[in-house]
């Protein structure tokens, strides 16, 4: 029932609730990317002189000028980050985030959260939740990358309720040797990509590392090229490890013989990142005479279960 005398104490404006409603016409405002009101997520390489020498840091790669949305953020919804951590010192990281995804370029050190805390070594991948500061204390100098996505939560206006998964270690050895697995089954070669996908026993349905977030593992041997695919997730591609002769093209279209067209040149370097944006055909080449390997981390967790990433691979 309506309470008449609370009601007669409030002040009615209707100015005041429908000052900010709007009303666009549909064709004109539906792609606001075409009508050029919102940006596209631009092409862009980090280098590893970001973090590979100096003082200890946390190293945003960020583009938020560029998306126009608050900042750090290297996408729409990530944010990435190198991290250097000088022998006995350590960072404390407390992102407003529901996940955090890292690989260890070289050193050794521990990671704890709350009561969780183990030692990591080079080329291992792991993942905290958000919502408890996370420290990592390098007991040799340490590199790693690092991705979360509190630009999602940011845009959402949200904060971290409860965790969805525990602290989880993928240790170097592990990986490796599931890579190789994948590597020298039959078929390998004619596969679009030659990966592993990291996964954790709480997201059955994504088959992905966080439930928000996808980490690929993935090889391209020598003299070969991978054959262009795209999704709707953005990928920001970490190279672990290549020499000269490995690059990615990426493009918005291809021809009738499944190649990009006019497409954007990206030559890898170890220890090095690019952002490919969501929806842009890419393809990996390795022209060198020893393996070049990709660690591409999105939001592909999200994507999947939104049933919106619409992965597609050239014939």
């Amino acid at each position: 029932m309506l309470d008449k005398t609370k009601l007669s104490n409030l002040q009615l404006s209707a100015s005041d609730v429908t000052e900010d409603a709007q009303y666009f016409e549909y064709t004109s405002s539906a792609n606001p990317i075409g009508a050029k009101l919102i940006s596209r997520v631009p092409y862009r390489s980090f280098s590893a002189s970001l973090y590979n020498s100096g003082e200890t840091r946390v190293v945003p790669l960020d583009l938020s000028a560029e998306l126009g949305c608050e900042g750090p953020a290297t996408g729409p919804g990530l944010s990435a980050n190198f991290i250097r951590v000088i022998r006995n010192e350590k960072v404390a990281l407390a992102p407003n985030a529901t996940s955090l995804v890292f690989y260890v370029v070289d050193g050794t050190g521990i990671a704890s959260q709350g009561e969780s805390a183990f030692r990591f070594g080079k080329g291992d991948f792991f993942t905290f939740p958000g919502g408890v500061t996370l420290e990592i204390a390098a007991e040799s100098t340490a590199r790693l990358y690092y991705v979360n996505d509190a630009p999602l939560l940011g845009y959402m206006g949200a904060s971290v309720h409860g965790q969805r998964f525990k602290p989880t270690h993928y240790p170097a050895s592990r990986a490796q040797e599931e890579l190789a697995k994948v590597s020298h089954a039959k078929g390998a070669g004619q596969r679009n990509r030659v990966s592993i996908l990291l996964g954790n026993a709480n997201f059955p349905q994504t088959r992905t590392v966080t439930h928000t977030l996808w980490a690929m593992f993935g090889v391209v041997a020598p003299k070969t090229m991978q054959k262009p695919h795209r999704h709707q997730s953005i990928a920001l591609d970490f190279i672990s490890d290549c020499k000269p002769g490995c690059y990615t093209l990426v493009g918005t279209e291809l021809d009738d013989n499944g190649n990009i067209v006019k497409p954007e040149r990206v030559d890898w370097e170890p220890g090095m990142v690019f952002v490919t944006p969501p929806g842009y055909w890419h393809a990996h080449f390795n022209e060198s005479g020893e393996n070049g390997y990709v660690i591409p981390i999105q939001d592909a967790g999200l994507q999947t279960y939104l049933r919106s990433l619409d992965i597609r691979f050239a014939k």
